[in-house]
């Protein structure tokens, strides 16, 4: 893998615990940045996000994870593919930008973007999934804007923050991928 992958806003680069964790367990605890995540219901603690940091920088065959920088080096948010599945060539996906003000400004959709690319080119993967909350319009339109097309809505998915949410499921295959 390289060092990085860039896109027009960001650069995805491997998580270095001493760069991305005091963000990370910053992000986890705040609600707003988690309002659409099923994390951040809990606090979480040093040692809970210090055990998953671990984890998720050992290399893995079934994810890969990744820290979104801006071009700038500014670390903003993480991103990876989840329970890959390599006999199918699939795999799920996730995005977190942390910071607000860098939200609703198309670093996370930048993101998707070069995550995509990275999928396809590198992994060799033919789909990917996503699901969001059906209420979390930016993340939707990100999606859409990534080349993500909805194929489902889940009633009452998830409890989340006090109700049970809908979600929309979003898929993008190589076939439909326009690099």
């Amino acid at each position: 893998m390289s060092s990085s992958w860039e896109g027009e806003k960001v650069r995805l680069v491997p998580l270095d615990k001493s760069k991305h964790f005091e963000n990370a367990l910053a992000w986890m605890n705040d609600p707003e940045a988690t309002k659409w995540l099923l994390a951040g219901d809990l606090p979480i603690t040093r040692l809970i996000e210090e055990d998953f940091f671990e984890k998720a920088m050992r290399p893995d065959s079934t994810q890969v994870s990744f820290a979104i920088e801006t071009l700038e080096g500014e670390h903003i948010g993480f991103c990876g593919l989840f329970g890959i599945d390599w006999k199918h060539r699939t795999t799920h996906s996730g995005t977190i930008v942390g910071p607000q003000q860098f939200r609703g400004r198309g670093y996370g959709c930048d993101a998707l973007k070069v995550r995509t690319r990275y999928a396809f080119e590198v992994l060799g993967l033919r789909l990917l999934l996503t699901e969001a909350m059906t209420e979390n319009l930016p993340s939707r339109k990100a999606l859409q804007k990534a080349g993500y097309r909805e194929v489902a809505q889940i009633p009452k998915r998830y409890w989340r923050r006090g109700a049970h949410r809908d979600v929309t499921l979003f898929i993008l295959s190589r076939e439909d991928w326009d690099p």
